[in-house]
């Protein structure tokens, strides 16, 4: 294992025992992330879901196998990137004995924002790929227009490079052509995360901490 992959995984144990939030009472696991620490990409969600919640792994379930045929069709997997969450435990709501998904809050976020700038800060990716308007809100800035700004690239505290891609979960609510449309979409916005990889390879280094 090397130097990077230990920190990882170091870090990873510290955040098992992680109770910065009320989020700690309701999960089964903490979804840390998981891939290639010494990638140049890193992808990342909002936060776990049910499935997640259950395995302790990002992005599984219907959206992580959509993400997975994504990121195939461009010749990628997940050895290649690594992905992870803003937040690392289930935001989630009991209503009428039905456990459902909710929006993490501002606090819930501000709490495990350190999780995630360490994390960054090990990889030290060159570009990072956000999965929906949540996500972009977090590292790329505030309000964030998933419309009119998905696709393009933007500087941040994270990396050189962030783009934002619609997330696999949206994209499995459309029918149709929209979901044709959407599904090409994030496909093409992975292609341009991975050109924009090997672009940034070229540059000069920058200190991005």
């Amino acid at each position: 294992m090397g130097e990077i992959a230990e920190r990882i995984e170091q870090l990873r144990l510290s955040a098992l025992d992680c109770r910065g939030c009320e989020l700690c009472e309701t999960r089964t696991n903490v979804v840390f992330g998981e891939g290639n620490p010494e990638t140049p990409l890193i992808v990342i969600g909002e936060g776990p879901g049910q499935n997640e919640d259950a395995t302790g792994r990002p992005f599984v379930g219907r959206a992580g196998q959509l993400l997975d045929q994504a990121l195939k069709e461009n010749n990628l997997s997940r050895k290649h990137v690594y992905i992870m969450n803003v937040i690392k435990c289930r935001a989630c709501i009991t209503e009428n004995g039905r456990t459902r998904n909710r929006p993490p809050s501002t606090a819930e976020i501000n709490a495990c924002s350190h999780w995630l700038e360490k994390q960054v800060a090990i990889i030290q990716p060159l570009v990072v790929l956000c999965l929906g308007a949540p996500a972009a809100n977090a590292i790329i800035h505030r309000d964030f227009r998933m419309t009119q700004e998905r696709g393009q690239f933007f500087e941040t505290k994270y990396a050189r490079h962030a783009i934002a891609a619609l997330h696999p979960a949206y994209i499995l609510r459309q029918d149709g052509e929209t979901y044709e449309l959407t599904r090409r979409q994030l496909v093409e916005d992975i292609g341009a995360a991975r050109r924009k990889v090997i672009e940034a390879k070229k540059e000069p280094n920058m200190t991005l901490f």
